[in-house]
């Protein structure tokens, strides 16, 4: 009886949403199925609730490995890069529980790539742990090898919209990207990171318990 009460009490609450409402819920319950029936072939791995819904691009997506409660919006490339020039690389991703990535972001690895859990990635970022060699003259770029190297985006992180995080970032928990920064290096935990080429703006004090301005290197400029 009490499990017939919550169906019959679901089925009302749907009836009773607006048009445009109850066709979001319904795509979205499409897209959650469809992740579990047919993407988990793909992956490696697929998490109890994550939803991915319509993808550009999954370009060997068999290194790749979702958490729970990962949400991935419409127009996502996600491109494992295994061979170049006839050079073999070894990509992995990673992306932790409770992850949720916007529209149109591209995400493009050939070593292992870590996005930690509970990281908010909005619209039109790009990620990568790879850049292309440029220094051989006359001959193309495409043409030249790759160099790889490790990129980790922390726990609780958000990157904002149009963010470019290069190859070699790593990123500490709780780390905030300003909307179309540029980003390469490594950062420890609880920094706002803007600009192009980015550089710390402000970082939590433990001691104060506040966020706190500070020059480019994170040093609180209070104690320069």
């Amino acid at each position: 009886m009490i499990l017939m009460h919550r169906i019959i009490r679901k089925i009302d609450d749907f009836l009773k949403l607006p048009f445009l409402d109850k066709l979001d819920l319904i795509k979205a319950k499409l897209a959650k199925a469809k992740t579990h029936l047919f993407y988990r072939f793909f992956f490696r791995d697929i998490g109890a609730g994550s939803v991915i819904r319509s993808p550009l691009l999954l370009r060997n997506s068999r290194y790749v490995t979702l958490g729970k409660r990962v949400f991935i919006r419409d127009g996502i490339r996600i491109e494992g890069v295994s061979n170049w020039n006839g050079e073999n690389y070894f990509p992995e991703l990673i992306i932790e529980d409770n992850v949720s990535i916007e529209q149109n972001c591209h995400i493009t690895f050939a070593n292992k790539m870590i996005i930690g859990a509970n990281t908010t990635i909005s619209f039109g970022v790009m990620i990568t742990d790879i850049d292309h060699e440029y220094r051989e003259i006359g001959v193309h770029i495409l043409k030249q090898p790759l160099i790889t190297r490790t990129t980790i985006i922390g726990e609780n992180c958000f990157i904002g919209s149009g963010a470019k995080i290069q190859a070699g970032t790593i990123l500490g928990k709780h780390c905030v990207i300003g909307a179309n920064a540029v980003v390469r290096g490594e950062f420890p935990d609880y920094c706002v990171i803007v600009g192009a080429p980015a550089k710390i703006v402000k970082r939590y004090n433990v001691k104060s318990c506040k966020w706190v301005k500070t020059n480019s290197k994170g040093e609180f400029l209070d104690e320069i």
